[in-house]
């Protein structure tokens, strides 16, 4: 894409704009899915492609341990914890607590020492629900205190719709969760967890001699290249899956809630997916220190600066769309006055399809303007005092 062609106008009013990490109006149909609820999103651009009911709260079930594998993998990534750290079981996290009974389990033993990467292993793979309560009382001294730690991520990522109330998913009237909600935290284990993400993909996982199956199916789908993520089930919530699943430049993150069979979570989930590859495509329209425009600065001790971005941006189209894809920048003030820190977000890149704005992009300060000295901001106050006679 030739970005100077890209930039086709200028404004520098003041506004707003959401970005495109909400839904957005493509024009086209998404596939209809028997699921209560359902998302899906561009991993690298936080688009909404396809939802269903998004916002409504659900029974999460073992979703949750998405977040409480989160949750250690930011202890061990911060240095608090080690994956070779060992844990000792206790009655509390035992596999035959008859808080467990019936449910999903790693097959704990008491007193048992196991290391906290074969517990992550078990939170991940075979959802053990003993398995989240021994993190948490190993990590944070008691459930309860891990729980809160859980919920502090759910308000770091700005989640509307979720709240936790157990380290493992079993229902509890306290806890819930959203298919938007439960894409975004996807998409943080992802981005923010590298090392911990292949384990999503781990079709198997044996312990204590006892050998458990991933429940992803579609793990084991030739067809579709899913490496992730998590299922879930109770009676209340319906049969739950978090999916993603590559395919060329594109990552796609699904979310199905309340489907009513295990099977059918698999068999949605996939529908939505190849839905998703065949209709759209992710583009990269600006790199990682990608110089986007050149602004005038007053009160400063450099007259003009850059301003572009310093991470790579992605934008979502659909297939054969990209060449009718238009964009402009907008600052939030009519002129750029010092200081300025690298960085600093000082306007949008707006991208329009159709006439309509479809994605937009922070404009930022890519190098640092310290303020001038007194005569400097004397002259640039004349300037702008006349400037704004003629304005």
């Amino acid at each position: 894409m030739n970005l100077k062609k890209l930039f086709l106008s200028v404004s520098l009013a003041s506004f707003a704009l959401t970005s495109q990490a909400n839904d957005v109006d493509y024009g086209l149909t998404a596939p209809q899915l028997n699921a209560q609820t359902f998302v899906l999103m561009d991993y690298n651009s936080g688009a909404i492609l396809a939802s269903l009911n998004p916002d409504q709260r659900q029974y999460p079930a073992s979703l949750t341990k998405l977040m409480t594998s989160y949750v250690l993998g930011q202890e061990v990534k911060q240095g608090r914890a080690r994956n070779e750290d060992l844990v000792t079981i206790t009655e509390n996290s035992w596999s035959q607590n008859p808080k467990f009974k019936g449910s999903s389990l790693m097959f704990l033993n008491v007193n048992q020492q196991v290391s906290l990467g074969d517990l992550n292993k078990g939170i991940i793979i075979v959802s053990g629900n003993d398995a989240t309560v021994a993190v948490a009382d190993h990590l944070a001294g008691s459930e309860q205190a891990y729980i809160a730690k859980m919920n502090d991520y759910v308000q770091r990522f700005g989640l509307k719709n979720t709240h936790f109330a157990t380290v493992h998913g079993l229902d509890h009237p306290e806890q819930y969760s959203s298919a938007r909600d439960m894409a975004i935290i996807g998409a943080h284990v992802i981005r923010d967890l590298p090392e911990e993400y292949p384990i999503y993909a781990e079709k198997e996982f044996t312990f204590n001699k006892i050998k458990q199956h991933n429940r992803n199916g579609l793990l084991n789908d030739k067809s579709i290249q899913v490496d992730g993520m998590k299922t879930g089930h109770t009676d209340q919530a319906g049969y739950n899956l978090v999916a993603s699943a590559t395919n060329s430049n594109t990552r796609l993150i699904s979310v199905v809630m309340g489907v009513p069979t295990y099977k059918g979570r698999e068999v949605e989930s996939k529908k939505l997916l190849q839905w998703g590859f065949a209709n759209f495509e992710t583009l990269k329209p600006l790199s990682a220190g990608q110089n986007v425009s050149e602004q005038s600065v007053y009160y400063g001790s450099l007259n003009k600066v850059q301003l572009g971005t310093l991470k790579d941006s992605f934008i979502t189209v659909p297939k054969g769309k990209s060449a009718e894809l238009k964009a402009r920048y907008q600052l939030e003030r009519k002129h750029l006055e010092a200081p300025l820190a690298r960085g600093q977000v000082v306007g949008k890149v707006i991208y329009t399809l159709n006439d309509k704005d479809i994605a937009s992009v922070d404009l930022q300060v890519m190098q640092d303007v310290e303020e001038a000295g007194i005569f400097g901001k004397a002259w640039d106050w004349l300037a702008l005092t006349i400037k704004g006679l003629f304005d």
